[in-house]
């Protein structure tokens, strides 16, 4: 859930030579078609103590926090709160220098086996990004701590990628909203993402599958975190990104683009 920062990311493609990126279709603007993409989310929430929780968004990073209302240290620089208003109702705060990055209200079912999640994203400029996730449990016996798994997923959101040539054959995948750069040359080598809310040690590598397909595999301190599979359709003026997290059994998301 809380690796959801827009999911936002991730393109590239064809030609040959020091032209290539030249007439390379992927390069362009990009808005996300919420009627045809699937966002979807998996999260582990496990008991690590008295009124304490590990907390499993992204598979590898797990952070622990104290469910007392209060800003704690949390991964890549931020800071996560949960306000527990009653067995069943859990809020979460995600910040970065005292900006707000995220909320999100998890209900619980009377059956305690679907959690629903009203998830709020917020941009640098104030502006924000909705999505209504439903839960099914996979693992834990009762309340909010157990394996979950979306079901459902309301997608009311303004996601715009640019793509740009990047150093001779390589592309600059850019979104605004993100303040996220990730600039790929398809070597095999891992390049740095940019951006002000990017953590050190978050890499990028790409390969180009064929003339309308590339695959991009995002790292976190080595280790690999997800593979995004990035299709360009025949007509050129449709892209579809696939995120695959590493561990988990579904597409995290399934994007679906329009060219601008």
């Amino acid at each position: 859930m809380f690796n959801r920062t827009l999911p936002v990311l991730l393109i590239a493609c064809i030609a040959a030579g020091a032209s290539r990126t030249v007439n390379d279709p992927f390069v362009g603007k990009w808005k996300v078609n919420p009627s045809k993409s699937v966002p979807t989310d998996q999260m582990k929430i496990d008991v690590a103590g008295p009124n304490t929780y590990a907390l499993t968004f992204i598979p590898g990073q797990t952070e622990t926090i104290v469910a007392d209302g209060t800003d704690q240290p949390a991964m890549k620089g931020t800071t996560f709160a949960i306000i527990v208003e009653g067995p069943n109702n859990w809020r979460a705060i995600r910040k970065k220098e005292g900006r707000m990055l995220i909320s999100a209200t998890w209900t619980l079912s009377a059956d305690g086996n679907t959690l629903t999640d009203a998830f709020t994203g917020y941009r640098p400029d104030g502006s924000h990004e909705t999505l209504h996730y439903v839960y099914e449990r996979t693992a834990g016996e009762s309340g909010i701590p157990g394996t979950w798994i979306s079901v459902s997923e309301g997608m009311n959101a303004v996601i715009e990628l640019e793509i740009l040539p990047y150093n001779g054959d390589g592309l600059s995948l850019h979104s605004a909203a993100a303040q996220l750069t990730k600039n790929i040359m398809f070597d095999g080598q891992d390049y740095p993402d940019v951006g002000p809310n990017v953590a050190a040690g978050t890499t990028s590598s790409g390969r180009r599958v064929n003339a309308r397909t590339l695959e991009v595999t995002d790292k976190f301190q080595g280790k690999v975190t997800d593979i995004r599979r990035i299709e360009l359709s025949k007509d050129l003026e449709t892209l579809t990104i696939t995120v695959r997290p590493v561990g988990q059994s579904k597409p995290k998301d399934i994007l679906v683009f329009d060219r601008e």
